[in-house]
């Protein structure tokens, strides 16, 4: 089944109050601006960075330009003021912000990807879109964020999974957790080792994130327990009985796109497109894909963060690929009608980019081989947005999964995901599968049948 609410645009990546998020950048400021009355060094880890980005010309050159060329809402000033910011994210584990909105009113909200607010806005610049997609770029952050992604896996970096305001187990912070959730409360959806407890037993930040859940929470559905409507006629016209395609992830579906190009101009206007980049630039998997199907979904900070399998088959390929972390597609802002931002607020360029996340961000793609003639192989892609972003498999090459086996995992980060069905096969997705709408995992999002006539 579907949870039955639909998710805003953002999907808890920007907060939905500009109060907190203001709330956010200026209390980051603040602490900043208490430790540089403390100490004048940096932590190590930023000190690294800094001076990886200071000792390269081009990359020194465009952080100068990102700062001429960002918005004026943007309050991260020059690049000893990110880094000041960054020293106070990386010692800490995300929190719950608190603040007060025009009326007066205490409003809370997860900020689950605090790196990404303080990039927010200066990844929405020309000069962004060129460093931030640069190697040596990439290279200095991920050794920063794996650092950060070290002290969340450590003890200590659950200090904000409490019930106070602040906390993730608050009365404002469980209630975003469960906002998801359907009859189930945090507890009964997922294996907490002391449910009692304040932080539920977590230890981790990295525990808590990449928490499991409990079984017959997310069953598979069956022709038996989920009935299918079949499209004009689908079912009469098929030559083997459709096949159900199950969400590999819990999540809020993006975009389908049918017939897809190795080389194609689809779902963002003027940019280049390609399944021959989504699959890590390998001729044979995109010519084999050409003419297929790509679903996307994205996850919210706030979802289970465990990857599932959709079919039923076998592993014959799992391909990591290095990538970006914030970089975007810099754009005039939100569009008219988007449902969370003024037209033209330079904010979530990220999220408006998440098509283009697919080809250029860090990214597992694990291929599944299934005997069903209306599936043959496909391909998952995890896409690791922001943050650590880092792709656990779960899963070997030659294992045979059934649905809702894990395939992996994200660990702390953002992320999205995708299908991508070759030719032979026709996705129809079902009637509720519309962008916007959030889904569970294990539930189905639809059917394939085999394309006759393919060749």
């Amino acid at each position: 089944m579907s949870s039955s609410t639909v998710l805003c645009g953002y999907g808890g990546w920007l907060p939905k109050h500009p109060a907190i998020y203001k709330a956010f950048i200026d209390h980051l400021i603040q602490r900043a601006l208490r430790r540089s009355a403390d100490s004048t060094l940096h932590e190590p880890a930023v000190a690294a960075f800094g001076e990886a980005i200071q000792g390269d010309p081009v990359m020194k050159s465009l952080f100068d330009q990102v700062f001429l060329q960002v918005d004026e809402r943007n309050k991260v000033t020059n690049f000893e003021h990110l880094l000041s910011l960054l020293d106070c994210i990386i010692v800490t584990a995300p929190k719950y912000e608190v603040a007060t909105d025009g009326d007066g009113n205490v409003i809370g909200e997860p900020i689950g990807v605090p790196i990404y607010l303080i990039f927010d806005l200066l990844s929405n610049t020309a000069a962004a879109y060129d460093l931030f997609r640069m190697k040596e770029f990439n290279r200095a952050l991920k050794a920063l964020l794996e650092n950060w992604g070290k002290f969340l896996m450590e003890p200590g970096s659950n200090l904000t999974l409490n019930t106070t305001d602040q906390g993730w187990f608050g009365k404002a912070g469980i209630t975003s957790l469960e906002t998801h959730l359907g009859k189930y409360s945090f507890e009964q959806t997922y294996k907490c080792p002391d449910a009692a407890a304040d932080n539920r037993g977590f230890t981790t930040w990295d525990a808590f994130f990449t928490r499991a859940l409990h079984d017959g929470v997310r069953p598979i559905e069956t022709i038996d327990n989920h009935p299918v409507t079949y499209p004009g006629g689908l079912h009469t016209r098929a030559v083997v009985e459709p096949t159900l395609i199950y969400s590999a992830c819990e999540s809020t579906v993006l975009r389908i796109r049918r017939h897809v190009k190795q080389h194609d101009q689809f779902w963002l206007k003027g940019q280049q497109y390609s399944l021959y980049n989504m699959l890590n630039r390998n001729d044979d998997y995109a010519k084999f894909f050409e003419g297929g199907t790509v679903y996307q979904a994205f996850l919210s900070p706030l979802d289970y963060h465990r990857w599932h399998s959709p079919i039923k088959g076998t592993i014959t390929d799992i391909v990591v690929v290095d990538g970006s972390y914030y970089a975007v597609l810099p754009d005039a802002g939100a569009d008219k009608g988007d449902p969370d931002l003024p037209e033209g607020d330079p904010h979530g360029a990220l999220i408006r980019s998440q098509p283009f996340l697919t080809i250029e961000a860090a990214r597992v793609l694990i291929y599944i081989k299934s005997e069903d003639i209306n599936i043959g192989t496909m391909c998952f892609i995890g896409v690791g947005m922001a943050e650590v972003s880092t792709c656990q498999m779960t899963v070997k090459k030659g294992q045979t999964v059934e649905p809702g086996t894990e395939l992996g995992m994200f660990h702390f980060g953002g992320s999205s995901h995708a299908l991508v069905f070759s030719k032979e096969t026709e996705f129809h997705e079902g009637d509720e599968i519309k962008e916007g709408k959030h889904v569970w995992v294990n539930s189905v999002i639809g059917v394939a049948t085999h394309r006759q006539n393919s060749e």
